[in-house]
């Protein structure tokens, strides 16, 4: 729902809740001064605008999750145009050029999403990803030297987007060469995902998922024929166990899984990667910290998760009339769950508006979502951080802003939110 530039918007201090756009672009530049009221006014909160319950504060968000029974996840249907139930005729015209996606981790509820979620786990087991160490550094070192001789760089598209896309190519048993393929696809599966994009967008990003459907069956197709030691041979060849039938999985739950892994193992990680960097040049006090003190290294990671939290908000849809907080939603209604309001949440956290490194409840940060929904690459992108950051501030001495080149703009996207450029310059080490 964007707001309309011929009117004057609303100011977010002083007007009433009922009569701002939470879908304004340029309240998701900065939507903070808009959760702190929310969290103050109406922790629990029905937009008269979209109908969409909003739930702001650290606890009422925990509260949510812990009832995935009543507040669950398969709210598929509900983003097709625009939350309604029909799809748009265009858009299903071309998505009927692939195959049907079903529910399988992030918009499935339990049993489903058990069973689907235990064997996309197998590729990102405790063993599996504390081993990756040498070869996450190993892939930073690649990418920095692609551009530690220029002493500048657009940090985004010279390595954050690079390196978690990387790992993850690697890890499903793609070529490398195909990256830009990659990026494009999981940027089509976020415009779907956000479910308030323009019919335009929504038209483009069918186009590409279509696309990305087609080229992983062919991998699939490669796999089943001939296996190799990554995630897709891995999940063509499990068993699916149904009541006791044990199956393989389709070509639809496939497809489902494999796109999840890739908006999950590329688009969260870019975004706090490039933040972090962003938050430790803005914050020189914490960059020195750092340097005087390398095992604040986690603290780092930590904190910028928190702090940026780049799942901003998810979706939920209620199973049937229940409370939040003592607020009555009723069965069928969207629910928002703003992880970065609960992040900022100071009845939770210290200070909250302050980054700091050496936060000690930082980890406790709802970033990577709560209970049975807890990202499952949380524990990939915390190794990829503590492994790159270290050798990024070793390799790129005296980082700063370049002069007139930032506009310090997020992604304007209700789901994801990311620095979307960030020009610094650097001394050579």
């Amino acid at each position: 729902m964007p707001h309309d530039d011929a009117s004057p918007r609303p100011d977010i201090a002083t007007c009433p809740l009922t009569q701002i756009n939470a879908f304004d672009p340029e309240i998701l530049q900065d939507p903070y001064p808009y959760f702190a009221r929310l969290r103050a006014e109406a922790p629990v909160f029905r937009d008269p605008m979209t109908g969409i319950v909003s739930v702001s504060t650290y606890a009422l968000i925990m509260e949510v999750n812990r009832q995935p029974q009543v507040f669950s996840n398969d709210f598929s249907a509900q983003l097709r145009s625009g939350s309604t139930s029909e799809i748009d005729a265009d858009e299903l015209a071309i998505l009927s050029q692939g195959w049907p996606v079903s529910n399988t981790m992030l918009t499935a509820d339990p049993p489903a999403h058990t069973r689907y979620r235990k064997l996309a786990m197998k590729a990102f087991t405790y063993k599996r990803v504390e081993g990756m160490g040498e070869y996450v550094a190993q892939v930073t070192n690649d990418l920095i030297d692609q551009f530690a001789a220029d002493g500048q760089c657009e940090f985004k598209s010279a390595f954050a987007n690079h390196l978690p896309m990387t790992v993850i190519a690697d890890a499903l048993g793609a070529p490398r060469s195909d990256m830009d393929l990659f990026h494009r696809w999981s940027d089509a599966f976020v415009v779907q995902l956000g479910g308030i994009s323009e019919k335009p967008a929504r038209l483009e990003a069918a186009r590409r998922i279509v696309e990305f459907q087609r080229y992983f069956v062919d991998k699939i197709e490669e796999k089943r024929a001939r296996p190799t030691d990554d995630v897709i041979s891995d999940l063509v060849h499990a068993d699916l166990s149904e009541e006791g039938d044990a199956r393989k999985m389709d070509y639809s739950e496939l497809l489902s899984i494999l796109q999840q892994l890739l908006v999950a193992g590329n688009e969260t990680t870019a975004h706090s990667l490039t933040a972090g960097l962003y938050y430790l040049i803005s914050n020189p006090d914490q960059m020195a910290r750092l340097k005087a003190d390398p095992s604040l290294y986690p603290g780092l990671v930590e904190e910028t998760l928190r702090y940026l939290t780049p799942t901003n908000n998810m979706w939920r849809v209620a199973t049937r009339d229940a409370e939040i907080g003592g607020f009555p939603v009723k069965a069928g209604e969207m629910v928002l769950v703003r992880y970065g309001s609960g992040n900022r949440d100071a009845a939770h956290f210290s200070d909250a508006d302050r980054f700091d490194i050496g936060r000690e409840d930082a980890k406790s940060h709802l970033a990577f979502g709560a209970g049975i929904h807890t990202c499952i690459g949380a524990q990939l992108a915390r190794k990829e951080m503590t492994t790159a950051f270290p050798i990024l501030l070793d390799r790129l001495r005296n980082i700063r802003f370049q002069e007139g080149r930032n506009s310090f703009r997020y992604s304007p996207n209700i789901l994801l939110r990311g620095v979307l450029e960030l020009h610094i310059a650097f001394d050579p080490a």
